[in-house]
C-alpha cells in the first residue's frame, strides 16, 4: 500500500480515524468533557490513532497539524453539546 501524499485525503483518513475515536469512547469524551481532561482520559486512544495516521501519510503530511485539527475539528467541535465549564 502506497503512502497517502495528498493532504485532502490526508485530511479525511484523520477525520476518519478520529470520529472512530470519539464513536468507540463515547463515554470517556463525555467523561472528559464534562472535567475538561480530555487528553488525558483519552491519551492512548488518541496516540494509537496518530500511528496509524502516521503509518498511512507521507512524511511531510505526518509532520503536519491535520491530525491535530481533525482533532478539534471532530472530537472537540462535536463535543460542544455536553455541558461544560470550559464552554
Amino acid at each position: 500500500m502506497s503512502l497517502i501524499d495528498n493532504p485532502e485525503q490526508a485530511r479525511r483518513l484523520a477525520r476518519a480515524i478520529i470520529s472512530d475515536v470519539a464513536i468507540y469512547n463515547r463515554d470517556k469524551v463525555e467523561q472528559g468533557i464534562k472535567n475538561d481532561n480530555i487528553f488525558d482520559v483519552l491519551t492512548d486512544e488518541l496516540e494509537e490513532g496518530r500511528q496509524h495516521f502516521v503509518s498511512r501519510v507521507a512524511p511531510q503530511l505526518a509532520s503536519s497539524n491535520i491530525f491535530e485539527i481533525a482533532v478539534v475539528d471532530v472530537l472537540i467541535k462535536r463535543a460542544g453539546k455536553i455541558e461544560s465549564s470550559i464552554w
